[in-house]
């Protein structure tokens, strides 16, 4: 049998797991090394997608039943809304640099002088789920538009062919062609791009551009829903059936890796340079004030309700298969249980 199998008796071979390229806490534990300490003693050892380039499309498609994902919810969603067992298990939510950049002389400094203008939208992917810039961009643009009483009607959203590796097996090489509309925002064919994230910062600051709206100061969360905000913490339904007591575990490591990095950091931002893929500057313009303390997954009400509002918006502009109800899509238990485990391991 295959060591990237699970074998049909539900026996695991070993823990998978993947994150997108942004500060997730089974990101930290993982580099802290906890996760593999955790599963040590099973003989199970724990990989990430991001060094298994063949199952890359699992970070996507959910269909590997030993996968832990924490990542952006635009392709758990679609996953989900296409059929995949997935179950969600926690949700985080982190300011993360969502801006709007410009020309220095743009004259764009508000919501309201976007009136107007050309916002480049990235073309559709392969895949409804792997169409991640362009519902990103499209989502920011409406939170900015709302502030200033406009909508979609009011601009002009001008496509942008994606920058090449479309289909790219792991999310760092998509992360590369996530803002292609950069290059024309240089070449003055459009006048505004959203984007967000430590690599944008360093894209923007190589190539010129300034930031004309900064989404993250925007006072109302439901302004900033998105990818990753909130961003879910997904399993598939064979490793809560039959391995649930492993589900617990990791997410106690999580919980613990939150924790830590509550109080530490410095330590935090040199891990977050390896996990964003960019440099000490880009980590500490995106990832600014007290966002270090909110790492730990939950399951509240009102994250869930946000979560509620970006599937609507997904389903509404065509990223989605069908609707479904994010209700059943819901497990609490395993976060529950983990953190009565973590309490008692103190």
């Amino acid at each position: 049998m295959s060591s990237l199998a699970v074998a049909t008796d539900h026996t695991l071979e070993k823990i998978w797991f993947t994150r997108c390229p942004v500060p997730t806490a089974s990101g930290i534990a993982y580099k802290l090394g906890w996760l593999s300490e955790e599963f040590a003693a099973d003989g199970l050892p724990v990989d990430t997608l991001q060094e298994a380039r063949q199952l890359g499309r699992h970070h996507y498609d959910h269909d590997l039943p030993g996968l832990f994902r924490e990542g952006g919810n635009v392709p758990a969603l679609a996953a989900r809304a296409a059929g995949a067992p997935s179950r969600l298990i926690g949700l985080t939510w982190i300011e993360e640099w969502q801006t709007i950049l410009v020309r220095p002389d743009s004259g764009i400094r508000s919501p309201a002088d976007l009136k107007g203008k050309r916002l480049a939208l990235p073309a559709w992917a392969d895949t409804r789920g792997g169409s991640i810039a362009r519902a990103m961009s499209l989502h920011g643009y409406k939170g900015a538009l709302a502030l200033a009483g406009l909508g979609f009607d009011d601009v002009q959203l001008v496509e942008v062919a994606l920058t090449p590796q479309e289909g790219a097996p792991t999310p760092q090489e998509s992360l590369q062609r996530l803002w292609s509309g950069l290059d024309h925002l240089v070449n003055g064919d459009v006048d505004a791009v959203y984007v967000k994230g430590a690599s944008a910062a360093d894209a923007a600051r190589r190539l010129g551009l300034v930031v004309g709206i900064d989404l993250d100061l925007i006072a109302e969360p439901r302004q900033r829903i998105n990818n990753g905000t909130p961003r879910p913490i997904t399993v598939h339904q064979d490793l809560l059936d039959n391995h649930f007591d492993l589900v617990v575990r990791f997410l106690a490591q999580t919980l613990r890796a939150a924790e830590w990095a509550s109080a530490n950091r410095a330590e935090l931002f040199n891990i977050l340079q390896s996990e964003t893929k960019a440099g000490s500057q880009g980590v500490a313009e995106a990832y600014r004030g007290n966002f270090h303390e909110s790492l730990a997954p939950s399951l509240s009400e009102e994250r869930v309700g946000f979560l509620q509002i970006q599937k609507d918006f997904l389903n509404l502009h065509g990223f989605l298969q069908g609707d479904f109800d994010i209700g059943d899509w819901v497990d609490q238990r395993p976060l529950a249980a983990a953190r009565e485990l973590l309490n008692a391991r103190r």
